[in-house]
């Protein structure tokens, strides 16, 4: 699930992109955004790094939450 809405008071848009995996442990959402974290065997585990850098740099914010009942919601804030 994707979902888009704009929030005239706080003047921001927010992304959130939803699923119904097996989540992300709790251990995994502290560390997500850290270079070179990952769970799998191959790769650099960079993607969500960098993924954070640019939304960062244009002033806004992303973080990871449980999707109830089961999976993952990444939300990304930034600035109208």
């Amino acid at each position: 699930m994707i979902s888009l809405a704009h929030d005239p008071i706080l003047k921001i848009v927010r992304i959130e992109i939803a699923d119904n995996g097996v989540g992300i442990s709790d251990e995994g959402k502290t560390r997500l955004f850290e270079p070179y974290f990952s769970t799998k065997k191959t790769g650099m585990g960079l993607g969500l790094t960098i993924v954070s850098t640019i939304i960062a740099d244009h002033n806004g914010m992303i973080r990871v939450q449980d999707n109830k009942p089961k999976g993952a919601k990444f939300v990304i804030e930034l600035p109208v």
